[in-house]
């Protein structure tokens, strides 16, 4: 994966390592997210409305909680760390349609996607986010 937007610079790994968490997790969401859509519009030949629903059974806490399982086994050390360290993090609000434990697991799965856009390591974060759907039984 080229990096999306040439003007941005990558952060190195220790300056994105000292994020809050929550931001890690605001930035992979938002790659998930059009990484998603992006392989769902190139996979389906549907009306947008049904691919924004494709979209959101993987996007929601419990599709990002359900994916961190295809790629638990396989993340790295460091990765491991941004996981536990956001998954841990003290937040005062769930998402709605959430349970507290997918919606934890979700936080630490976006910070480590973020975490991996941030400093520009492209070709683990196609790997990571192909685990992701791999075997997936979304259907049209």
């Amino acid at each position: 994966m080229d990096k999306m937007f040439t003007n941005l610079q990558n952060l190195t790994p220790q300056k994105a390592k000292n994020l809050n968490p929550q931001v890690l997790a605001f930035v992979g969401d938002s790659v998930y997210t059009l990484f998603v859509r992006t392989m769902l519009a190139e996979k389906f030949d549907v009306k947008s409305g049904k691919l924004h629903n494709l979209a959101n059974e993987y996007v929601k806490a419990g599709g990002q909680s359900d994916a961190l399982t295809n790629i638990l086994e396989v993340l790295l050390e460091d990765e491991m760390a941004i996981f536990k360290r956001a998954r841990n993090y003290k937040t005062h609000s769930v998402a709605k349609n959430a349970n507290v434990i997918d919606y934890k697991r979700a936080t630490g799965f976006e910070a480590v996607v973020g975490y991996l856009y941030l400093i520009g390591n492209y070709n683990r974060l196609n790997e990571i986010l192909n685990l992701c759907v791999k075997g997936d039984s979304h259907e049209s």
